[in-house]
């Protein structure tokens, strides 16, 4: 069983493949300034795969 939880712009945890980190990556280099102080990323795992959301609701999939 995995556990999920919430992790700041920035901040992907390295147990994240690296293509879904990427993928992260590139969001968050889109984001302004102020959305990286603010939005927040909930990380769960479905079926032991990770999806993450990031607070204005863009969904990615590992």
């Amino acid at each position: 069983m995995q556990l999920g939880g919430r992790f700041s712009v920035g901040q992907a945890p390295a147990s994240l493949p690296q293509p879904l980190r990427d993928e992260i990556a590139a969001i968050e280099a889109t984001l302004s300034s102020e959305e990286t102080t603010t939005l927040r990323w909930t990380l769960t795992w479905l079926e032991g795969r990770p999806v993450v959301e990031l607070d204005d609701g863009r969904v990615l999939r590992g």
